[in-house]
Order: C-alpha cells, then structure tokens, then sequence
C-alpha cells in the first residue's frame, strides 16, 4: 500500500511540473497570436502602462480555453514519454500494476481541472470578455498619439493631411507646412501652406491649435457657397494671405473608457443561468411574433380587405371570399378594367412578398440571437469535457511511443491539437449557419476525438505496438510476401488468359 501511494505521488509530481511548464508556453503562444490580431488598436496610441497592463491580464484570460487543453495533452504526452523511455513505465507493469491504475492519481487531478474549467467558463470568462472587448472598443476609438514625420503626408488626425519638410528638433518648429483640410468634403477642402507652424494641445487635451506663420490658404467654394455670397460670377476658389494664423482641430488625446452595459445583452457576458434564461426567453418572443406575423397575413392578404383595429373579419364574410369565382368575374370585365384589375393583383403581390421578407428578416434576427447564446452554453461544457479526451489521448500515445523531452511529443501534440481545431471550427461554422443543429455542430470535434483516445487507451492497455516502427515494418514484410508468393501469380494468369483471349479474337475477325 505504501509503495502504491508513492507511485502516485510520484505520477503527480511529474505530470503537475510540465503542465505547469507547457500551460504557461501555450498561454504564451496564443497570446502572441491574439496580440497580433489586434495590434493596430495598440500601436500609436500613446496608451499608459495601466491600461496596457490591463488589456494583457484580460487577454490571457481569454486564451485560457484554447491553452488548457493543448497543455493537458501535451504534459500528458510527456509524462507518460518520460517513464516509458526511462523503462519506468515497463518496471510498474512488471510488478503487477496496471496501466488503469497508473493513471489512476492523473484522472482524479484532470477530473478536478475539467470542473474548475466549467467553473471558469461559467464565472471568470464571461466577466473578462465584458471587460476586454469594452477596452477594445475604446482603444479603437482613441486618437493615435501626434508624431508628424518629416517628407511625407500624415494622415493620423482624421480630416485632414499634413506634410512637413523639415522639423527643427530644438526649437519644435515644423518648416515648410502644407495642409489639406477635408474635414467638410472633397468639394469643400481648404488648402494651406505656411513657412512654418507650432502645435499646441490645449489644456483639457481635447483640442490641437496649430499655429502658422507666413503662409497662404486656398478654399474651394461650390455652388452652395457662390448663393451665399450673392455673386453673380462663378468663383472657383478663394485666396487668403496671412502672416499668422491659428486653426483649432479636434484631437481628443484622452482615454475615454466606453461603458461595460453595451454588451450586456451579449451572450459572451452571460453564464449558463442567464443563457438558459434568454434562451427561454426569445423563444417564447419569436413564437409570439411567428403567430401574430400569421395571422395578421391570413387576415390582411387572403379575405379580400385589410385589417382594421376595431373589426374583425366574421363568418359571413369569409364564406362570401371562399364562394368568389375569380375566372369569371375577371372574364365580365372590359379590357381596360382587366389590365387595371392585373397591375393592381401585381402591387398587391408585390406588398405580399415585401411583407414576407420583412418578416423573415425579424424571425431571423430571432433565430441567430438564440443560436449565438446556444453555441455559447454548449461552449461552456465542451471546454471541460476536451481537456479529458486530450488526456486520455496523451496518456496512452505516451505510454505507446516511449519518447520523451519536447520533440516528438511536441510534434504529436500539434498535429492532434490541429486536428482538433479544425473540427471545432468547421462544426462551430455548421451551427452558426443554422446547416446543423447547435448541439451536433459544438460536440463534433469532442464526437471525433472520443473514439481515438478510448482506441489509443485500450491499445496502450494491452501493450500493443501500434505505432512501433518494426512492427509496422513486420506487417508490410508480411503482405508484401503474401502478395508475391499469393496474388502475384494469380494476376499474371489472369493477364495471360486474357492476352490468350485478345489474340484468339483478333485472329477470329480476320
């Protein structure tokens, strides 16, 4: 008994070690890979430590469900790699333990963390997404931080662009300024060159006041404008000479957080209560509207009159629209009546099938909100149930392949965790596009991968060499062999009775 629990605790201490090890590399990885993503809504923002420190931590929360389980499958792997090549692994089977009873100590802790990562799916998730994407909201609408390069146009202040010959990096004066204002339109732009210029903030960092030295501006003015002036000739611009002159732009320098209440509605900021809630709750919204939607076509389009607040369509007058003999008092008409009578049938069916698509584009809107928060629910488990197949199939590979370190467990893991990213998101793509049911679109990757780890587990179970090379080797000698001494000469009979039938009919015609 003692020497069972030091196995265990043996088994432990190596697994816990490297998933520490391969969670913080893979936490590292994704977050680069998200990083990349959304480096535009960083870079030239002028954006102090705080805030960026903020919006790693939330982001490293958010890669956790990809890191998880490709950590669990890669310390698995290697852990299981390590013993066997050590022949650790082959010492504990040849002293009675089983491989059950290996992993034993190991299924209990990945049980543990697949409950710890509901419990983080369904609280800290939903509550860090809240909180990145507002930031990433308000980065993207922060101004970029001022910095005018020296020979080309500079575009950063929206509405207008910029070139500066040269700047004087003692004094801070820009020479040789030339500035295209856009901010009211093409047709409206202002022109200005000046020998030189100072940029100012103002003092509640709202505003930039340029001041310009020596220069000239030119206006266009349109037809709008030339009305204004009351001028009886076409003037295509206007000309102003100045010796100073100040022009004040909008350039909010500040970090203006947007309000975490507009993604409340949002199925990323709801647990599995709240999701089963809305979900309940649209469903009984969209059935309502499909009913009413109904009913109001059946009383508006197929009786003949249209709906009216305060009276309703009664027994007798249906009878009357289902007795109508539409052919013949269609033939009574006169020609001129019938055309009237046809473009009006026509606009009719036309309101008709506006009607319909509108009401399609409602139901619509119904149907994918509910999807989004389905998918979203279902996302809540298949990340917990993923990281128990990622170990049950990198527990027993281990064991099967005996290799350890970081190469070909590295190499194996990538390829199973690809795999599995791709499944997940071709089925991810099928539910959300309402090609397949919610739930068989979020359970595809875990459906694949299920099947493989009980294989790979039974395969390893009964010491087999699935992926031994002279095993495999062994095999092919073996049909090679029975394809020489078998099939081989089976087929050149074949072939020597059909040339021998091929010949015998050729000279037959001849």
């Amino acid at each position: 008994m003692r020497a069972i629990k030091k196995i265990d605790f043996y088994m432990l201490k190596n697994f816990l070690g490297l998933f520490l090890i391969t969670f913080m590399i893979c936490i590292f990885i994704l977050l680069m890979q998200f990083l990349w993503m959304h480096v535009k809504d960083l870079v030239g923002k002028g954006v102090e430590l705080k805030v960026l420190t903020e919006f790693f931590f939330y982001s490293i929360v958010t890669v956790v469900p990809l890191a998880l389980p490709l950590a669990i499958l890669l310390a698995s792997l290697m852990t299981f790699g390590n013993i066997g090549e050590k022949f650790e692994l082959t010492a504990m089977k040849a002293a009675g333990i089983s491989l059950f009873r290996i992993m034993q100590p190991l299924i209990i802790a990945i049980s543990m963390v697949c409950v710890g990562a509901f419990f983080f799916s369904n609280d800290v998730l939903p509550a860090s997404q809240v909180k990145l994407w507002t930031l990433i909201f308000s980065l993207r609408q922060k101004s970029p931080e001022l910095d005018i390069p020296s020979g080309e146009f500079y575009d950063g202040i929206g509405g207008y662009n910029i070139y500066v010959h040269h700047k004087n990096p003692q004094t801070g004066i820009l020479e040789d300024v030339m500035i295209y204002d856009l901010s009211k339109g093409f047709k409206d732009a202002t022109v200005t060159v000046a020998d030189s210029a100072r940029i100012y903030f103002t003092e509640d960092n709202k505003y930039l006041l340029l001041v310009m030295y020596d220069g000239e501006s030119f206006e266009n003015l349109n037809q709008k404008q030339q009305r204004a002036t009351k001028s009886k000739e076409r003037v295509p611009y206007r000309r102003e000479s100045f010796s100073k002159k100040q022009m004040l732009i909008d350039f909010d320098t500040e970090f203006t957080r947007f309000d975490e209440s507009i993604l409340r509605d949002q199925h990323v900021s709801k647990d599995v209560s709240q999701l089963v809630q809305s979900i309940d709750s649209m469903n009984a919204i969209a059935h309502t509207r499909s009913r009413e939607q109904s009913a109001d076509m059946v009383a508006n389009k197929y009786f003949g009159r249209e709906k009216k607040a305060d009276r309703k369509l009664d027994a007798v007058t249906r009878q009357e629209a289902q007795s109508f003999n539409a052919d013949s008092i269609f033939a009574a008409l006169s020609p001129q009546d019938q055309r009237r009578v046809l473009n009006s049938a026509i606009e009719k069916a036309r309101a008709m099938k506006d009607a319909i698509e509108y009401n399609g584009i409602l139901l619509d809107d119904s149907q994918r909100y509910i999807r989004k928060h389905e998918m979203e629910l279902h996302r809540k488990f298949t990340l917990a149930f993923a990281c128990l197949i990622f170990f049950f199939i990198g527990a027993p590979l281990g064991a099967i392949i005996r290799k350890g370190g970081l190469g070909a467990p590295v190499v194996i893991s990538v390829v199973m965790f690809v795999i599995y990213y791709i499944i997940d998101n071709a089925g991810y793509k099928m539910a959300r596009e309402d090609i397949w049911p919610v739930w068989a679109g979020l359970w595809l990757s875990s459906a694949v991968l299920l099947p493989i780890g009980i294989f790979l587990t039974y395969k390893a179970a009964t010491d087999s060499a699935l992926l031994n090379p002279e095993a495999w080797i062994k095999v092919w000698e073996k049909i090679k062999k029975r394809f020489t001494s078998v099939y081989l000469p089976a087929l050149e009979s074949l072939w020597k009775r059909f040339s021998a039938r091929i010949v015998s009919h050729t000279r037959h015609q001849q």
